[in-house]
C-alpha cells in the first residue's frame, strides 16, 4: 500500500548520498518534506512545534543516513522510523520541562506564510490526531504498528522496517490491535476514509528547514 501523496522513491545514491552532496540533500528534502510534515501534523497541533520537529527529522537524516537499507523498505518508511524517534523524544522532553516557555527560546520565528501553510496541514490532519487518541489504551508495540499501517499508510513490511521488527511480529501486533479496537466507531470510520483518500497537497518550500539555534 503506497503512502498517499508520496512521490516515487529512488533518489540517486539514496539517503547516504545526501550527507556528501548539498544538492542531493535539497532534492531529498523536497521529495519527502510533505510526507514528513503530514506525519508530524497527525501528532502535534502547534505550527511552530510541527516546523521544529520536521526540521529536526531531516537533520537526524544526516546522522542516520548510513542505516538505510533499500531491501528493508522505502525511503519514506525509513524516514517514518526516524520521525517516530524524534517525536517521541520531543514528548519526553516536554514532559520533563517544568517551564514550557523554554521550548521557544533561541528559535527562529516562522514567516506568516509558513504558519498559514502549517496550520492548514494541522487542520487537515486533525481527524488523524483524534484517531491516534483512540489508540492510547493499546500496548505500545501494537499501537505503533497500527499507527504506521492504518494512519500513516505504510505496508506491513515498511512498518516492520520502520520499527525494526520482523514482518511476522508486525502482522501479529496488527491483528491484536485491530481486534482490540473492533467496534470503536471513531477509529473505524477514520481508517476506512484514510484507505480511500488520495491526497494532492503542495510541497512546502525549504524555508521550513532550519537549525533551532542556527540559520536556514
Amino acid at each position: 500500500m503506497p503512502v498517499a501523496g508520496a512521490k516515487p522513491e529512488g533518489l540517486r545514491g539514496g539517503p547516504a548520498a545526501v550527507v556528501r552532496d548539498p544538492e542531493l540533500f535539497e532534492a531529498f528534502y523536497r521529495r519527502h518534506v510533505d510526507a514528513v510534515l503530514r506525519f508530524v501534523a497527525r501528532r502535534v497541533d502547534d505550527p511552530h512545534t510541527a516546523a521544529d520537529l520536521t526540521a529536526e527529522i531531516f537533520l537526524a537524516v544526516l546522522d542516520s543516513a548510513h542505516t538505510y537499507r533499500p531491501r528493508l523498505g522505502s525511503e519514506t518508511a525509513w524516514l517514518y522510523g526516524i520521525a517516530r524517534n524524534v517525536v517521541s523524544s520531543e514528548r519526553r522532553r516536554v514532559a520533563r520541562e517544568a517551564e514550557r516557555d523554554r521550548r521557544f527560546s533561541g528559535r527562529r520565528l516562522l514567516e506568516p506564510d509558513d504558519i498559514v501553510r502549517i496550520e492548514d496541514k494541522l487542520d487537515a490532519e486533525s481527524p488523524g490526531r483524534r484517531a491516534l487518541a483512540a489508540l492510547e489504551r493499546l500496548p505500545e508495540g501494537e499501537r505503533a504498528v497500527l499507527e504506521l499501517i492504518v494512519i500513516d499508510q505504510l505496508t506491513i513490511p515498511e512498518a516492520a522496517s520502520a520499527l525494526g521488527i520482523r514482518q511476522v511480529t508486525a502482522r501479529v501486533r496488527l491483528h491484536r490491535a485491530r481486534k482490540a479496537l473492533r467496534g470503536e466507531p471513531g477509529f473505524e470510520a477514520y481508517a476506512e476514509a484514510r484507505s480511500e483518500a488520495v491526497e494532492t497537497v503542495p510541497v512546502p518550500d525549504t524555508s521550513l528547514l532550519y537549525v533551532r539555534r542556527g540559520e536556514a
